[in-house]
Parts: structure tokens; sequence; C-alpha cells
């Protein structure tokens, strides 16, 4: 993978590194902030369903030593690319990735054999919002090669009975986001909104981990605000994340 086509971006301190293409798909705050709102057990098994670059498994393996991280992604370049950073960051002995696609999840992993399921799954639907400059950040980023319904299909799947599955998602279509959730036996039990800056009219994101058949009882936590106001830098909270 020809170095002139990525750049080599750093988290904690240098301490984590991670190569991402110049010109296409680049991880965002969003996979940042659904990383540290897991809270996976000392020894969770963990699959990040559409894992890109690789970024959220980074983190999670990175911050909790005793985990074990597979990725799944369908676009081979971002594979490629997270087996690269895999390697770069020595974590080969706890992180790996599967290049396929999440519509044949049966295929690829066994029932039930994840403690926790993560994703920043695409927001937006085909023919709506504006399009990529790029093939591979428009599959990222649009309902091309899975859809809402069919990534919380794939994490009921994969997680285990009272198991967790964590995912980012638009604050806009919360209501589509818990009603698949509720559809697949995921019942939401943490939920916290996400805001630009403190005064902003509205949430942009919502972070939320649902239980595999458990109980209706949900938390809603703080908002978390990512700049410190409008316009202006990085929030405190948010500069911990990175």
């Amino acid at each position: 993978m020809g170095e002139e086509q990525l750049t080599r971006d750093t988290l904690f301190h240098g301490r984590l590194i991670c190569a991402q293409f110049k010109r296409g798909y680049r991880f965002s705050a969003d996979a940042v902030l659904v990383a540290h709102f897991c809270r996976p057990g000392p020894a969770d098994y963990i699959f990040d369903l559409g894992c890109g670059s690789g970024v959220i498994g980074l983190i999670l393996a990175f911050r909790h030593p005793g985990a074990r991280v597979t990725g799944l992604e369908v676009q081979e370049e971002l594979a490629l690319l997270a087996e690269e950073n895999i390697r770069t960051n020595r974590l080969e002995a706890r992180v790996s990735v599967m290049h396929g696609s999440l519509r044949e999840i049966s295929a690829l992993v066994a029932p039930e054999s994840f403690d926790l399921v993560v994703s920043n799954p695409p927001y937006r639907q085909p023919g709506t919002g504006r399009l990529s400059p790029t093939d591979q950040r428009a599959r990222a980023r649009h309902e091309i090669d899975a859809n809402l319904a069919e990534v919380v299909r794939a994490a009921a799947f994969a997680v285990k009975n009272r198991g967790r599955v964590v995912l980012v998602y638009p604050a806009a279509r919360l209501m589509p986001l818990t009603a698949a959730l509720k559809n697949a036996r995921l019942e939401p039990k943490r939920l916290q909104p996400v805001y630009s800056y403190p005064g902003s009219p509205e949430a942009t994101l919502v972070l939320l981990e649902a239980v595999k058949n458990g109980g209706e009882k949900v938390q809603l936590l703080a908002p978390f605000y990512i700049y410190a106001r409008q316009n202006g830098p990085y929030s405190e909270a948010m500069q911990t994340l990175y």
C-alpha cells in the first residue's frame, strides 16, 4: 500500500497509530466516541461491524488489555489497511480483521459468539445527503452495502444472550434505531445524546447500548459536548478521548 496514499494519525499522545487513506474514507469523532462508550469486560470477545481502518478495535484493545477484537469490513482495501494498522500497533495477538459482508453474517461467525458488538454504521440512505467524492466514502457513509435493519440483525446474530450492542447514530433517527433494536430483541439500556457544543439547539448524535433480551429500563446519561463552544476547540472531555 503506497505511503503517498496514506496519512498516519495518532491517538493517546502517539501511543496508537492509525493509517488512513488521504482521499478515501477517514474516521471521525463518531468512531472515537463509540469506542469510549463501550464497557467491555476484562476478557470480552468484541466484534466491530464495519470496522473501516480498524480504529474502534484499536482503541478498545489499547484501553482494555484483556479484550480480544474481531473486525468485519466489506471493502477489501479498508480491510487490508486495518490489518496493517493492527501490525503497526503490534496487536496481532488480540485483534484481527475479516473481509466480508455482514449480510452473510451466518457464514462468517458462529451465532452468539461475542460478548460485545460495536458499530459505527452508515447513516445515510441512498440518494440522500451530499454524495461522497469517492466510492469508498460513499459506501462507508450511505446504506449501500447494508442498511440499519441489516446491521442490527447481524449484531443480534453475533452477540451472546445478555450481551451488549453499542452503536452511534444520528439523533434525528433515534426512533428508527430503537425500533430496529427492539425488533431484534436488543433492548436499549444506556443512551447518551451528543451535542456539538453547549447551547446547541439539538443533539447531533446518540450513543446507545442495548442488551440482548434485556429489560426495558433505560438509563439516560448527561449530554456530551464535542466542542467547548460554537466554532471553538474540542471540549476538555473530547480531548480526553483522543
